[in-house]
């Protein structure tokens, strides 16, 4: 496949979906990019070869493009709708990593919950392991102490 090829039905493919200042914007970047590595003595078909399918590269771009906007999208209606400054710029509500809806706070309790029976369960444990052998021991213990004390 020729550079010209490649480009062309990378702007087919991009055409479909996206604006044209967004496409020319790709299209730019990959003939420049074709451009400095033939520079760099590599052959034109190899290039195009490493860069693969032009489908697979638009649909590449698209979907970033889809989930740039969107983001954008959710930013923008979160910063209207929820962040109401005062005269000094400072926000009325505060977020803590994100905890904005239930389900972040439900998951939050959960994942506490699930700390504190993790702590007891590993203590218990050692408990359970250690006091067969620290019960008798202390016992012992004890009891020559009871007959020291007897001694005196």
């Amino acid at each position: 496949m020729t550079k010209r090829e490649f480009l062309e039905k990378l702007k087919e493919a991009l055409g479909n979906d996206l604006n044209s200042a967004i496409v020319n914007e790709n299209m730019n970047y990959y003939e420049q990019y074709i451009k400095d590595e033939v520079a760099k003595g590599r052959k034109e078909e190899d290039v195009i070869e490493e860069l693969g399918d032009p489908w697979a590269i638009a649909r590449t771009i698209v979907d970033m493009q889809e989930n740039q906007e969107y983001s954008d999208t959710v930013y923008a209606s979160e910063r209207t709708s929820e962040d109401r400054t005062d005269r000094q710029g400072r926000s009325g509500r505060v977020h803590i990593f994100g905890l904005d809806s239930w389900w972040k706070r439900l998951l939050l309790v959960l994942g506490l919950i699930g700390i504190v029976v993790l702590v007891v369960a590993v203590v218990g444990g050692i408990v359970s392991l250690l006091a067969p052998i620290l019960l008798p021991l202390l016992l012992i213990l004890f009891i020559i102490r009871i007959f020291n004390q007897r001694r005196y």
